[in-house]
């Protein structure tokens, strides 16, 4: 095969690894959405409290040291321990499990039947929050996550790659970690698309997403429904942050990733847990060919901008994506 074109399917599937991680995240915005029928802009931040979380526990770093060093004139950081990853991740979970209760309990409760742009507002002012209690915290400095996730090329894959092409070409480099994320991706995908199709739970977050009054009247638990999805929607926020963190370390841009999500969301629409998946590919794959082919020609860095303008296309004329339902509103 020509050399030219086995390294555009080498960018090709370094695209499908990249749109995996991008979905990671695109998927805590999806629970959010089919419970309460807003765009939680906190997501991002979620993805990195809980990275920040985990890597303090991991290393033993004392919760809030530099306010308690500050108080009492102490230079204190850490226990003095260690604790294993599992444990660690084990109590990251009963974290966010805690965190979507008091997210509940004040902060939903309080907004029952308001308009969506209140519910949007106030995920704003949750993120900023998130952000600024993860810095006090645990601190800003970047931090790295080591979870034991194999990391580097796939030298089986390049190996098995390397005969395809002639003498300049030396096989596809495809990141371990990467292919954990697709895997761990895929179970995710298949869970909770099973949890929401054939789960009492799962019908019930569809009718609070319909309509919050509706649902009560009918029995529905709405405080339930939400610290259930928000504590899901927490733990998907812990896997993004740890594929995110364990390739680029954990530090504040992670928060960020909630913005490459939105284009992905657009393209496969709001409601749908495959669809994020699939938008996720698409985007991916997308914007690594396109610089591949078109880049150079036009100055670079069109991976910076390439999603958006995607994203814009779909909005003019599918505005709610490949997956999501149509919504017809009589008046």
């Amino acid at each position: 095969m020509p050399d030219q074109f086995l390294f555009a399917v080498e960018v090709m599937i370094n695209g499908l690894m990249a749109g995996v991680l991008y979905a990671l995240v695109a998927l805590g915005f999806v629970l959010i959405f089919k419970a309460s029928g807003i765009f939680n802009y906190a997501q991002g931040v979620l993805a990195l409290f809980a990275a920040l979380t985990l890597v303090g526990l991991q290393k033993g770093q004392i919760p809030f040291a530099h306010l308690i060093n500050a108080a009492f004139g102490t230079k204190v950081h850490y226990f003095g321990w260690t604790m294993p990853t599992f444990l660690a991740i084990a109590l990251t979970i009963g974290v966010m499990i805690l965190l979507a209760i008091a997210i509940e309990r004040f902060i939903l409760k309080h907004l029952v039947n308001q308009e969506p742009i209140i519910l949007f507002m106030a995920t704003i002012g949750l993120a900023y929050f998130l952000e600024g209690l993860g810095d006090v915290m645990w601190g800003a400095d970047v931090k790295t996550l080591d979870v034991g996730l194999p990391q580097g090329a796939s030298e089986w894959i390049e190996d098995r790659s390397a005969v395809l092409g002639g003498d300049g070409f030396y096989g596809f480099f495809i990141d371990k970690l990467d292919i954990v994320a697709a895997l761990v991706a895929a179970v995710l995908v298949i869970s909770l698309t099973l949890f929401s199709q054939y789960s009492k739970q799962g019908r019930a977050l569809r009718a609070v997403a319909d309509d919050h009054q509706a649902a009560l009247s009918v029995g529905i638990s709405l405080r339930f429904i939400w610290v259930l999805v928000w504590s899901i929607a927490g733990i998907v926020a812990l896997v993004a942050g740890i594929m995110w963190g364990a390739k680029s370390g954990v530090q504040f841009s992670l928060s960020l990733i909630a913005l490459k999500a939105l284009p992905v969301l657009m393209l496969g629409g709001f409601t749908s847990i495959p669809g994020a998946i699939v938008g996720g590919l698409i985007i991916g794959v997308g914007e690594k060919l396109f610089e591949f082919t078109i880049g150079s020609m036009i100055g670079g860095a069109t991976e910076n901008w390439f999603a958006y303008v995607l994203a814009l296309v779909f909005l003019v004329f599918r505005p709610q994506g490949l997956f999501g339902e149509k919504i017809i509103e009589r008046v």
